[in-house]
């Protein structure tokens, strides 16, 4: 059996890091401007980057309608989508731990769904794993209580949000090609940023307050979480069940969580590391390259 580039065997722990803290920074850049803004702001910085790369690189295209189609839905899909109904829900009182619960929720129906749209088995182990996934992050997020309830408006765009982020791993794990990384970005950030343009034209504001901190949570948005960890998470997709890839988002609450200790000062509850532990766990099991079935 040929071993696995060690990129790829990285490539979870740099994308959990990365993908966990954007949660606490994303926090950080609302505080100097509003959701959409911060949003049209990072999608716009990401295809200008890619821009002057395809200009440099010149990658190939798609060949097909078919192909480019393809591409700027599952970018339709986790951009707009996903981070849009995000921003929204953090909006209307979401909070960043409530919102990353709701999407912990995304292994459980990609778990459902894998078999009958992609045809993948799903094993004993893996179920198990979910479930303790599932049981850690629900301790972890639980044992905040300084958490407000949300409207729900708020809950009804994190439904969308973790709807969005599915259908986008389901779509790319089924229809996904491997196109050059600058083309797939390109064509993925300009459909969602004409994606979230009937949201941004619907603004009374576009204000931002330009600061160190805000250009610094800006700059992690777009390189860390729009370009590494999203480029990361579909590369790990096509190499991969992508039942077990998406256990990873299992582990982002309570990294979430943890990250904002650290960052922002929120309370880490003492049976908020039990949970981290068993969450570790079940993502290990989920993960885990099975033989049994």
């Amino acid at each position: 059996m040929q071993a696995r580039p060690l990129w790829l065997v990285l490539a979870p722990f740099i994308f959990l890091a990365l993908w966990s803290m954007g949660y606490s920074v994303a926090k950080i850049g609302l505080l100097y401007t509003d959701p959409m803004t911060l949003l049209a702001l990072r999608f716009g910085c990401v295809i200008a980057i890619m821009a002057v790369l395809f200009a440099l690189i010149r990658p190939p295209l798609p060949k097909t309608r078919v192909e480019w189609a393809h591409l700027a839905l599952v970018g339709f899909l986790i951009q707009a989508v996903y981070f849009g109904m995000n921003y929204f829900a953090f909006e209307s009182g979401v909070g960043a731990g409530t919102g990353a619960l709701l999407m912990s929720f995304q292994p459980i129906l990609v778990a459902l769904i894998a078999p009958i749209w992609s045809l993948e088995v799903i094993g004993r182990r893996s179920w198990i794993g979910l479930a303790l996934g599932l049981c850690g992050t629900l301790l972890v997020v639980g044992s905040r209580t300084d958490i407000e309830p949300p409207t729900l408006f708020g809950l009804s765009c994190a439904a969308i949000a973790l709807l969005g982020i599915t259908s986008g791993s389901l779509w790319e794990k089924r229809f996904g090609l491997n196109h050059h990384p600058v083309t797939s970005n390109l064509i993925g950030y300009s459909a969602g940023f004409i994606g979230i343009l009937p949201a941004l034209a619907l603004q009374n504001s576009f204000e931002v307050e330009w600061s160190g901190a805000f250009i610094a949570a800006l700059a992690y948005l777009v390189i860390g979480n729009s370009l590494i960890a999203v480029g990361l998470l579909l590369a790990m997709i096509r190499a991969g069940d992508v039942s077990r890839v998406s256990a990873l988002f299992f582990m982002v609450p309570p990294l979430a969580t943890l990250i904002a200790w650290f960052l922002l000062g929120e309370v880490m509850p003492p049976i908020a590391w039990l949970g981290l532990a068993v969450a570790s766990l079940g993502v290990y099991l989920a993960t885990r390259k099975a033989r049994d079935v």
